[in-house]
């Protein structure tokens, strides 16, 4: 028991890597929390503290990082970019109109390299050929269009 006493970093320690080790099999990074803590009752048993002391440091560190850390990396970790696949893509991209669009009959604008037939989204808009527009929604194979304002010098 005395060596233990003397030598209680090396448990923390022992502790720490063995709570690593059994996260790489979870992987819901409660373990590696709980490991954080021990390293923190590491620290404060190599600083010479009581052993009452370490355990509460330990158990301090683990609940702030179960309570702050995780769910923001979980979060980070669990989420991934927002795959849009078909048409969504084309939605908030701009494009440039190569037959006039107007509500009375539809004209086409290139977008992402392809010609779309278009529509303007505010059917009393009429919108020349060579204007940028912005797609509102795709709606089967027909963009609907509304004008991107210019800023004139």
């Amino acid at each position: 028991m005395d060596w233990l006493s003397d030598h209680a970093w090396a448990a923390w320690l022992g502790l720490a890597m063995t709570l690593g080790v059994l996260e790489m099999f979870s992987l819901d990074l409660i373990l590696l929390m709980l490991a954080f803590g021990a390293i923190a009752g590491m620290t404060t048993a190599a600083l010479g503290a009581g052993l009452v002391l370490q355990v509460l440091v330990a158990a301090g560190a683990s609940v702030a990082t179960l309570a702050v850390v995780r769910p923001a990396l979980a979060k980070r970790l669990h989420g991934g970019p927002e795959l849009m696949l078909g048409h969504g893509k084309l939605v908030g991209q701009q494009g440039l109109v190569t037959q006039q669009i107007s509500g009375l009959e539809h004209g086409r604008v290139k977008l992402a390299g392809e010609i779309w037939s278009a529509a303007p989204y505010d059917e009393s808009l009429t919108i020349a050929a060579g204007e940028t527009v912005e797609v509102l929604q795709i709606k089967g194979a027909t963009a609907y269009v509304h004008p991107v304002q210019r800023l004139e010098p």
